[in-house]
């Protein structure tokens, strides 16, 4: 029989892998946890991209990783990055970063990196950008904790081309809006010759909901249905494929 650990990432494998518009969020940390070089550094910002980090980056031995924890400030990621990549000059780095933390000051900081990267000995510095349009973490807190709709008027922010203001001042730049073109992304970025934006177009209705939803959590993401959210559709399509990725096969869903 498998082991619990070994069915653990086979969920969370089908899960990473069921479709999503565009892009399944959880895949872009899943697609890279095979090409992390094994003295990485990893930092994660607040938001939803800390549930993929923690839940679909497999961090081996020898590694480092931070995240923005304790009040779960944002905007911490490129700056902890940034200091990452000055205490150790020669080993690569990876930031995983939101939208709305890349909008509050996380591209102000890549203009240090701008500034420094050809100092360091190992070029590899690369921030993935999750582009949802959306502050991704609190909607589905008001979703599932309180049972109240997307407020669109806090909660939905610009598209921003951040792989373009990357090129701008003299980074590279990679866009991705396709699950099968992840990887290559992946790929391209840690073989560029200078510090990358890496930018992923993914779909806000992917829910981070835990392992087991609890009575409370289905009673509240019922509330907001009967409320009338304003991604509706989107949110039933991607709770459903969330949680029936349990209990279809290895095939991938419709």
């Amino acid at each position: 029989m498998e082991s619990n650990v070994a069915q653990w990432w086979k969920l969370l494998e089908k899960r990473a892998l069921a479709k999503a518009n565009p892009i399944n969020p959880q895949r872009v940390a899943w697609e890279l946890s095979p090409r992390l070089p094994v003295d990485a550094i990893i930092t994660c910002d607040s938001g939803s991209c800390a549930n993929w980090y923690a839940r679909d980056v497999k961090i081996g031995r020898g590694m480092m990783a931070s995240l923005s924890g304790g009040l779960a400030s944002m905007g911490a990621a490129v700056p902890y990055a940034i200091a990452a990549k000055f205490a150790h000059p020669d080993k690569p780095v990876v930031g995983l970063v939101g939208d709305g933390a890349m909008q509050m000051n996380n591209m102000a900081e890549l203009i240090t990196v701008a500034k420094y990267w050809r100092r360091w000995k190992d070029h590899r510095f690369i921030i993935c950008v999750f582009n949802n349009e959306d502050l991704n973490q609190v909607t589905w807190e008001q979703r599932v904790m309180e049972g109240d709709p997307k407020f669109e008027a806090s909660q939905s922010i610009p598209d921003v081309p951040y792989h373009q203001f990357a090129k701008l001042i003299g980074l590279h730049g990679i866009f991705v809006a396709a699950a099968d073109k992840v990887g290559a992304g992946w790929d391209e970025a840690f073989d560029a010759d200078r510090p990358v934006v890496l930018e992923f177009k993914t779909d806000p209705e992917v829910p981070p909901l835990p392992p087991h939803l609890t009575l409370k959590q289905v009673r509240h993401l019922t509330d907001t249905l009967l409320k009338g959210d304003p991604d509706e559709a989107g949110l039933v399509r991607g709770t459903v494929r969330q949680i029936i990725s349990a209990v279809l096969p290895d095939k991938d869903q419709e």
